[in-house]
């Protein structure tokens, strides 16, 4: 016998071999050879997903959907943590989420602490590429996004947690800030060519999830469903203070980011009817971070005269202690939204904004939207986006004593 045959007759054993091991499936020996390899090259990483994704749809489609939703995360997993290859175990993991999806997976804690190992090696995987261009270490970390956000609706879809599950709330929280980061940190090296590959929140809407006010939004928006609000006070402890154009009466600029995003943070937290967690992120704030004490703000926010515009953190501490009273101090709260107004249109997305002050208003108070804006604030409850708009009728103008009388409550209470 020849020296090729030889190979060739050694070949086919070795093959057999694996086949019996696994069952007599080739596809299946072949794909644990590639991932027990030490080679971790692109195309054996890519052989590898193509090999896992052909399992995993037959395993849907005969019915085995445990082996089917295994398979995707454990050579996932494996690619990240092994090949460290993301761009590669992204594609596995989007079929993860849409397996999940369609074979009725329930969202359990088991699965969630998996999210968060696939998380962390993501993460590790982009980082210790030392060979990714800008652009595609960007388009990771939006795919990254992407699964996470995925993974919050599928929680909320097949789990027990109302809105979807805290842990993963916070990892999508904790991901768009650090996205956030790094694209001002881009803009601060070379604006232009930052907005070249991505918006700067004034473009259009179609990119509007990648720019930084919406991402530090979205950021805030998850981390008070995770109910980390002392997660939200060390984000907004890195921001810089208000300038005097911000936080002067009428001004036309939009609001200080710091105190916009803490403002949404609270409308979020009493919206969902969390008002321990509110209350923990207002005393942070203003130990932490507000550079003027209560008295001063509180002065400040009924003085017309002082060229100063309404004080975020009042306006928060007034919700929270409206919220905490009874079903009748409905009026009081419908007069401070339309006394706040002008503050309240000049966050980002002011929409959203509103629609979080009508589910408060509709929650603690009873005060119902118009029947077109109801069908709105479902819809954005259901995609994470929002919780209503400002319904009600407002009072009109300012009724010193109601003020007064709220001041000394507010004051009281935050000691």
């Amino acid at each position: 016998m020849s020296a090729a045959a030889a190979r060739r007759r050694k070949q086919l054993a070795k093959k057999a071999s694996l086949s019996a091991e696994d069952g007599g499936d080739p596809v299946s020996a072949r794909l644990q050879s590639l991932l027990d390899s030490t080679d971790k090259s692109e195309e054996n990483a890519y052989e590898a997903l193509q090999l896992a994704q052909s399992q995993v749809r037959r395993a849907v489609k005969t019915g085995k959907y445990d082996e089917a939703t295994k398979t995707a995360y454990d050579v996932s997993l494996t690619l990240l943590e092994k090949m460290g290859r993301a761009s590669v175990a992204s594609q596995l993991l989007a079929q993860l989420i849409q397996v999940l999806n369609e074979t009725h997976t329930a969202c359990t804690d088991e699965w969630v602490a998996k999210f968060g190992k696939l998380d962390e090696a993501y993460r590790k995987a982009v980082k210790a590429d030392k060979t990714l261009e800008d652009e595609e270490r960007d388009r990771l970390g939006r795919l990254h996004l992407q699964l996470l956000r995925s993974a919050v609706k599928w929680s909320d879809t097949l789990g027990t947690v109302r809105y979807g599950h805290q842990d993963l709330h916070e990892l999508l929280g904790r991901q768009c800030w650090r996205m956030a980061q790094i694209y001002q940190e881009e803009d601060e090296q070379d604006a232009k060519a930052a907005a070249a590959h991505r918006p700067n929140g004034d473009d259009d809407d179609q990119d509007e999830d990648a720019s930084i006010p919406w991402l530090r939004c979205e950021a805030v928006t998850h981390l008070s469903l995770a109910e980390k609000p002392e997660v939200i006070a060390e984000y907004l402890k890195t921001l810089p203070a208000p300038t005097a154009a911000e936080t002067k009466t009428g001004h036309t600029c939009p609001a200080a980011e710091r105190d916009a995003l803490l403002t949404r943070s609270i409308l979020v937290l009493s919206a969902v009817e969390n008002l321990r967690d509110g209350n923990i992120l207002l005393r942070a704030y203003l130990a932490d971070i507000e550079d003027r004490d209560i008295p001063t703000l509180q002065k400040s926010y009924t003085n017309k005269k002082d060229g100063v515009s309404p004080s975020h953190a009042i306006f928060c501490s007034m919700i929270l202690r409206i919220c905490e009273k009874e079903m009748k101090t409905g009026p009081l709260y419908s007069w401070l939204l339309k006394s706040f107004n002008s503050e309240l249109s000049g966050m980002f997305k002011p929409d959203v904004v509103k629609a979080y002050c009508t589910k408060i208003g509709r929650v603690y108070f009873n005060i119902q939207p118009p029947p077109s804006m109801m069908s709105t604030l479902e819809s954005m409850m259901g995609g994470m986006g929002g919780m209503g708009g400002m319904g009600g009728n407002p009072m009109a103008g300012i009724d010193p004593a109601m003020m007064q009388q709220m001041m000394a409550q507010m004051q009281g209470g935050m000691r």
